[in-house]
């Protein structure tokens, strides 16, 4: 028997299952190709900024880490250290002392990584909750769909296969569907797990050498304007809702 004619026997309540299923599919397909996208840009972004901070590190120029970073707004650590060095030209301009300074910096940067992971983890839930509740979706029309064919069976008074192919046919094909839209999702939802992780270590190790090079070195750098401060944020929080 082909797969059309198995599906050719398939129930409305199998059909609607299978539906379901096809359409959690797709979703999760989007969620993934998004995601794989977002954090391949971030991906590249991060190894393309990090030689330029680390030119920052030794020039000692704020300027400079500020116009790399308006560079590569796609890269979560650019995004936390643009933050925190942004909050640091504030302090200074306003004569903050170094303790209050360091506080402020500390405290932008936490901020900064916490919002920077909510927006990266954004879809990765529904992804999670598809892979584990798609297998018991496919159960589901697998149960209903063996019931069928024993009510097929005590129709006909014979347990021929007439009788009992629109039943097999639901229970097949849910269970294989429901296990092809699970896979995908939970090696998807694992894998960008693991790079979250990375991105964490990432902008914990960019955020640890920012705070002691500004409050260990204590040299006197370029203040940025605090015009061109309130702008780059306001791009900041626009690129950040346009990866959402």
């Amino acid at each position: 028997m082909s797969l059309m004619e198995l599906l050719g026997n398939v129930g409305m309540f199998g059909l609607a299952v299978m539906v379901c299923l096809a359409g959690l599919s797709i979703y999760s397909v989007g969620v993934i190709l998004q995601k794989h996208l977002r954090f391949r840009s971030s991906t590249r972004g991060t190894q393309a900024f990090r030689p330029e901070f680390g030119k920052f590190l030794r020039s000692s120029r704020l300027q400079d880490a500020i116009s790399a970073a308006q560079g590569h707004k796609e890269s979560y650590v650019a995004q936390v250290v643009s933050a925190g060095i942004v909050e640091y030209s504030r302090a200074k301009e306003a004569g903050s002392d170094p303790t209050a300074s360091l506080e402020l910096v500390t405290s932008a940067l936490e901020d900064t990584k916490v919002e920077v992971l909510i927006e990266a983890k954004r879809g990765l839930g529904t992804l999670a909750t598809i892979g584990s509740t798609a297998p018991f979706i496919g159960l589901f029309g697998t149960v209903v769909g063996i019931i069928n064919a024993f009510q097929g069976i005590a129709a006909t008074g014979s347990g021929g296969m007439a009788a009992v192919t629109g039943g097999i046919a639901e229970a097949l094909v849910s269970t294989a569907l429901g296990i092809f839209v699970a896979i995908p999702a939970v090696v998807a939802f694992n894998h960008y797990m693991g790079m979250l992780e990375r991105f964490h270590v990432e902008m914990n190790r960019a955020s640890t050498e920012l705070v002691t090079f500004l409050f260990k070195v204590g040299a006197d750098h370029a203040i940025l304007p605090s015009s061109k401060q309130e702008n780059y944020l306001i791009d900041l929080q626009e690129t950040a809702h346009a990866g959402r």
